[in-house]
């Protein structure tokens, strides 16, 4: 099923780059009960996500440099809030980039020449362009991504204690 608007929710387990009939790169877009397509470059919708949660791509890419030191390939957040963290599969530059979503993904297996498969939390499964170990770099990044930016938005979070509490 193809789609005009681009929707990444809480459900997406991952945004596919694929090419079209024509050669041209766009989005396979995977969620936890259906999958669609969009005519865009899965980093383009990845981008309009995190525009409609307050910040580009750029911004949340500056972001996770900002906290961790990550600059190539970094992870990122769309809304930490709803628990919505991708990791792209190569430089979001190159058309041929997938993104997956950190919080759906199972298990992940060795391919067949340099293909990893990821397994997801519902039982789909997805062959990727990535080496074994590229990809666990990738999950191992996000996962550090998301404690330091989860624990940083819970120190925020903690009641502030009045001087009269103090006190007692």
């Amino acid at each position: 099923m193809k789609k005009e608007f681009l929707e990444i929710t809480p459900f997406t387990l991952a945004i596919v780059s694929e090419q079209d009939e024509n050669g041209r790169y766009i989005a396979k877009v995977l969620e936890e009960e259906m999958e669609y397509v969009l005519e865009a470059k899965p980093t383009n919708v990845i981008d309009y996500a995190c525009k409609y949660f307050g910040a580009s791509l750029k911004g949340r890419q500056e972001g996770t440099r900002e906290i961790s030191g990550i600059t190539h390939k970094a992870p990122i957040t769309i809304d930490p809030a709803s628990g919505m963290y991708f990791f792209p599969t190569k430089s979001p530059s190159n058309a041929n980039c997938s993104w997956i979503a950190h919080s759906h993904i199972k298990e992940v297996r060795r391919g067949d020449e340099g293909t990893t498969s990821v397994l997801f939390k519902n039982g789909s499964k997805i062959s990727l362009d990535i080496s074994h170990g590229s990809l666990i770099n990738q999950l191992q990044r996000t996962a550090q991504i998301r404690f330091l930016l989860d624990d940083r938005i819970k120190r925020w979070r903690k009641p502030l204690r009045s001087e009269d509490d103090k006190d007692s």
